[in-house]
C-alpha cells in the first residue's frame, strides 16, 4: 500500500515503515547519505534519507518508490518528518539535461510550461484554482440555478467583430465563441436561471497583463431581475466563494506568502456611477492618448486598465460602476429609462488595482430598441434572426453577468501577470505548449 506524503507526516506513524512514491525535487548529496526530497502527485514533499551508494545515478525529476520507515527530526525540512530508505524502486530515471532549475528566466518557464507546472508554486496555484471553480458551483447549485453547456463554434459576434476566431466550417465560416451570454438568454425561457463555465475566445492584439485569447468564463443568465438583483448575486457569489476557498487553501496561501486577511471583510462591495469615476479620475489629473496625444479623461471615454487601477488602488472592497453610456457597451444592453443617453450595465473592479472582474447588466427586451442598435452597430440582422426571435415570442425582462476565472484568480493570489493563474496560457504570441 503506497501513501501520500501529507498522511504520514503524523505522529502516529513515526516508527512505522511505508511505501511512497513520487519524483526527486531536489538532491543533496554526501559521503555516506544522500537526502533526497521527494515530491507526490499532489506536491507535497518529504526528505529521503539513503546510503549515498544507492542513489549514485539518481537525477532530478526521477520518478522512484520508497520504503522506509518515517522518523521526527526537527532538521529535515518541511515539517521536520523524513523516511530513512531500505528499498528503492525506480520508475525512470529523468535525464540529466532538465531544463529548469531554481533560478530559470520567465520566458523559459512558458516554453516549458509542460514541465514548468510540476514546480510547487504551480501546484498551488492550480490547487487554489480546482476549490474556486468547486464554489463557484457549489454556490449556483445551492441556490437553484441550471447549468448548461453552451456551444463554442457559432456565427455572430456578442463583444465586437474585431476580436472574432474565424474557421473554416464545412466549405463555410464560423467563430470561436466570445461568450455564451446570447444562448444562455434563449435558455432562460425553459429553465429560469441559468448559467455556464466554458472558454471563451477573444482575438485582441493585447500585451497587458490581464489579458489571455483563451479564458474560462463563468456566465449567468435569469429572467424577471433588475440590476439590483444582479449586483446582489454577483456580490454573494464572489465573497462567499473567496470565503470558503481562502479557508480550504490555508497551507497553500501560506505557502506562496499570500496575506489573506486583505481577502477577508470584502463585503459590502462599494458602488459609483460612471459619472463619478469621470469626476473622481478628472480630479487626479487623468489623462487617456487620443488620437497620439494625451488629454483628459472626459464623459464617454471607455475605462482602460490604468483608469481602473487608479480607482481601485486605495480600496480594499470590490467596487461596481454602474450607469455607463449606452455608446461605449454592446448592443444588448437595455437603455436606462430614466437616461437615454446611459445603459443598465455594470462592471465589477477588483480592489488594490486588478481591475475588471465581471461585467454585466439587463439585456435590451424591447425588439425595436434592439434592432435600431444593432443597425447604428453595423450588425448582420440575418445572423441573428434566432436571437431576435427571443424577442418576438414572450420577451421578459431580464438580465446577466460574465466573469472572468483567470482574472478572479489573478487578484485573490495578487499575481502581476495572468499567464501565472492558468495552466497553459493562450495569447497573441503563445500558442505552444
Amino acid at each position: 500500500m503506497y501513501f501520500r506524503i501529507s498522511d504520514i507526516k503524523n505522529s502516529d506513524f513515526i516508527g512505522k515503515e511505508v511505501s511512497i512514491r513520487g519524483w526527486i525535487h531536489r538532491i543533496r548529496k554526501q559521503k555516506e547519505n544522500s537526502f533526497l526530497l521527494l515530491r507526490d502527485e499532489r506536491g507535497d514533499v518529504i526528505q529521503i534519507v539513503y546510503p549515498s551508494f544507492k542513489t549514485d545515478n539518481l537525477t532530478i525529476e526521477s520518478s522512484i518508490g520508497v520504503k522506509g520507515v518515517v522518523h521526527k527530526d526537527k532538521r529535515a525540512p518541511e515539517g521536520g518528518y523524513e523516511v530513512r530508505g531500505s528499498d528503492l524502486d525506480i520508475y525512470n530515471l529523468s535525464q540529466i539535461d532538465y531544463p529548469l532549475g531554481e533560478y530559470t528566466s520567465i520566458d523559459l518557464l512558458l516554453e516549458y510550461r509542460h514541465l514548468a507546472i510540476r514546480t510547487r508554486r504551480m501546484t498551488m496555484i492550480s490547487k487554489i484554482r480546482s476549490s474556486l471553480l468547486r464554489y463557484l458551483r457549489d454556490w449556483f447549485v445551492y441556490n437553484d440555478w441550471f447549468e448548461i453547456t453552451p456551444p463554442i463554434l457559432v456565427r455572430s459576434s456578442v463583444e465586437g467583430g474585431s476580436t472574432l476566431f474565424k474557421l473554416n466550417y464545412f466549405n463555410d465560416f464560423a467563430f470561436l465563441s466570445q461568450s455564451a451570454q446570447l444562448y444562455l438568454e434563449a435558455m432562460i425561457f425553459s429553465l429560469g436561471p441559468v448559467w455556464s463555465l466554458s472558454p471563451s475566445f477573444r482575438a485582441e492584439k493585447s500585451r497587458t497583463v490581464r489579458h489571455l485569447s483563451e479564458f474560462l468564463h463563468l456566465e449567468a443568465e435569469s429572467p424577471w431581475v433588475t440590476l439590483a438583483d444582479l449586483l446582489k448575486v454577483q456580490e454573494d457569489l464572489i465573497s462567499s466563494t473567496v470565503s470558503n476557498v481562502i479557508k480550504e487553501r490555508k497551507n497553500e496561501f501560506e505557502f506562496l506568502r499570500i496575506d489573506t486577511s486583505k481577502l477577508e471583510n470584502i463585503t459590502p462591495f462599494s458602488r459609483m456611477t460612471y459619472r463619478e469615476a469621470i469626476d473622481l479620475l478628472r480630479n487626479k489629473d487623468f489623462k487617456v492618448v487620443y488620437k497620439g496625444s494625451p488629454r483628459p479623461i472626459e464623459y464617454g471615454d471607455d475605462l482602460g486598465i490604468d483608469a481602473e487601477k487608479l480607482l481601485t488602488e486605495n480600496s480594499h472592497v470590490p467596487i461596481f460602476v454602474t450607469n455607463y453610456p449606452l455608446k461605449i457597451k454592446p448592443f444588448y444592453v437595455k437603455v436606462d429609462p430614466n437616461n437615454e443617453e446611459e445603459g443598465l450595465a455594470a462592471d465589477l473592479l477588483a480592489p488594490y488595482g486588478f481591475g475588471e472582474i465581471t461585467s454585466g447588466g439587463l439585456r435590451e427586451s424591447n425588439l425595436q430598441q434592439l434592432t435600431k442598435r444593432m443597425m447604428l452597430e453595423g450588425l448582420v440582422s440575418s445572423d441573428y434572426e434566432w436571437y431576435l426571435d427571443l424577442r418576438r415570442y414572450g420577451s421578459v425582462p431580464h438580465g446577466g453577468f460574465g466573469l472572468g476565472i483567470e482574472r478572479l484568480l489573478r487578484w485573490i493570489l495578487f499575481m502581476t501577470d495572468i499567464k501565472d493563474t492558468v495552466p497553459f496560457p493562450r495569447t497573441m504570441s503563445r500558442i505552444n505548449p
